[in-house]
This record gives C-alpha cells, structure tokens and sequence, in this order.
C-alpha cells in the first residue's frame, strides 16, 4: 500500500473518480495545466483533458455558479476555490442557490458539487491565505462540511463527498498538506511516511461522512477536535501525560453526536478545539451539544480552546495558532476541577 501525503491523497481521489465516473469534472483556478497552487491536482489535465480538468478565471462566484448548473444537468462538478478566504464571494451561490435547491424543488433537482478548499494558518499567510470559515458553512441548512486530518481520511472523505446527491464544502487543512507536526510550531514536520494514517490504497474506497473517529483512547477527558488541530490535541496529550480521548471530527455536519456523547458520558470531562475564532466558532455548537446530551454526566465545566477574535495576524501567528500549551492548560482545569 503506497504511503501518501494530503495532497498526494486529494489527487488520487479526484483519479479514482474521473476514471470512475465520466460525469465527474474538476475546475477552478490554475487547477488544469498547473495542477493547483498545491498541486493537488497535478497531471490529471494530462490524463483527462481539458473539457474534464480546466482553469476558470479569477470569480469565485462564477466557478460555484457554473457547478450548480452542472450538478443540475447530471454532472458532479469538483471546484476548487483557490483559498478559503475567497470563498466568500460565492457565499450567495452556495447559500442562496445550491443548499437550498433540494428543498425548493420538492426533491426533483439536487445539486450534487463539491467544493474543495485549503483553510486554516501555519504556513504564513496572514489575514488572506489563514481564514478558517468552517462555522459559517455548518448553520447553512442543506449544506454538509468536511475537514480530514490524515491522507487517508482525506481520500476516503472526498470520494464519498462527491458520491454524495447534496453539496459538500470539503476543507483541506493546508498547515498538514504535507505532513503532520508535533504540535509545535518550532520543530519540523513529520513526514507523513512515517504516520501510519499515510498509508493509502490506490484504489477506490469511501469513508462515509457524519462518522467520528477516535484517534487516542482515554479515560480522564475527552478532547474534541478536526482538522490540523487533531494533531494538537495529541502532541498536549502525549506531553501532558492526561489520559485524554482525542475525537477526531472529520464531518462536521453531518456530526456523529452519538460519538461525542459516548465518550464524555464515560470521562466527565470535555475540551473542545478549533483555530477558528472563538465568538460564534463551531465550538460554541459543540459545547451546546455536550451539554444537551452529557449534562448530568459532566464532573467540570467545558473548555474550548481557539483562534482569538481578530484577523489572522501575519508576524504573530503562533500566538494566534492554538498550540498544546493552551490545550494542555485546558486539560488541567478540567481534569483538576
């Protein structure tokens, strides 16, 4: 079995579906004969030409718009929005037009699309290239939101987001393209060949969405997370020595509850975490749900660690990335409480 990093993984799983299925395409910009700015979508142009694999221009809310018009005609249109900062000029698309169309049709048209995305910090970019709008897109009803971890998760999530009859925004965690990291924004990536999550078949396989995972077992606290802050979440828990349980998200909507409720009705204990800010972050959504459902079960008051409340800052972006210094503060108060 090869061992992949995201990006290597992202492309196999746009392979594996263009070969499978001829209604499956793939756009957006510098996404043909570049191969993306990441190169997530690196020589499929080559394999499947240009009418399958093509570059659009600089218009985020035409790329959308020409995606739902497809997936309305039989298509399964794969865009690509070059960085989740610029996603919000086809915010109204996607809102307005492709979550809703299911519901206003009475179920005769769906708008079967994908829209890949890298989001989140780590890599420099400042307020414009940094952005992590998950939250925004988890209160659209009719829309489901996606952000992997590992190139495994990562493969089997896109194939099944786009096997999906709805619209799916499928985040990639850029900081971990890759490889994953310690946690530490000081040392070096890891390589993701030696991550036993790098392993990935070349073939078809499919995760389905709304499942969670559970990528350390514990007894003491249960640490909710997805995305780059997966690997957070373990880098505080190895060094903090907790007996913490790391869920690992993958789909935030739909969510697995059931998973949540599991674990923090076992430890008593829950510390939610994102790098999205934290005022109305989909934490907030999380933290509601722990206590709708474990209430009676809870021995401490719930921790959330996350982004600040201001734009990603460029030469402080290490004090705005929540690292495991602040998770493991968090594992502490509730596990001393």
């Amino acid at each position: 079995m090869p061992a992949m990093n995201m990006i290597q993984a992202i492309n196999s799983a746009l392979d594996v579906m263009l070969a499978r299925d001829e209604n499956v395409v793939t756009f957006g910009e510098d996404v043909g004969y570049f191969g993306g700015v990441f190169r997530a979508t690196a020589g499929l142009q080559k394999k499947y030409g240009k009418s399958r694999v093509f570059d659009t221009p600089i218009a985020e809310g035409g790329i959308i718009g020409a995606a739902i018009g497809m997936a309305v005609y039989g298509l399964r249109p794969v865009a690509e929005i070059q960085f989740a900062d610029y996603i919000y000029p086809a915010f109204d698309q996607l809102v307005s037009e492709a979550a809703r169309l299911r519901y206003r049709s009475g179920g005769e048209y769906g708008a079967p699309l994908v829209v890949r995305t890298p989001c989140g910090g780590g890599i420099f970019g400042g307020q414009t290239h940094s952005q992590s709008p998950e939250g925004i897109f988890t209160h659209v009803c009719g829309l489901k939101t996606v952000m992997p971890s590992n190139p495994y998760d990562a493969k089997g999530l896109l194939i099944a987001a786009i096997e999906d009859d709805d619209p799916v925004i499928f985040f990639e965690p850029k900081r971990i393209y890759n490889g994953p990291f310690d946690g530490h924004h000081d040392r070096p990536l890891v390589p993701w060949s030696k991550h036993p999550a790098s392993e990935v078949p070349a073939d078809y396989y499919r995760i389905d969405l709304g499942k969670a995972s559970i990528v350390r077992k514990g007894a003491a606290v249960t640490v909710i997370a997805y995305g780059t802050m997966v690997h957070v979440c373990l880098a505080a828990a190895e060094e903090s020595g907790i007996d913490a349980e790391v869920i690992d998200l993958r789909s935030l909507l739909p969510i697995d509850v059931e998973a949540i409720a599991t674990s923090v009705k076992k430890t008593g204990r829950c510390v939610i975490v994102h790098e999205a800010t934290r005022t109305g972050g989909y934490g907030a959504e999380l933290s509601a749900l722990v206590q709708e459902h474990c209430f009676w079960n809870l021995e401490a008051p719930i921790e959330r660690v996350t982004g600040w409340d201001t734009p990603y800052p460029h030469a402080l972006e290490w004090e705005y990335f929540p690292g495991p210094a602040r998770v493991i503060r968090a594992l502490k108060a509730v596990t001393e409480t």
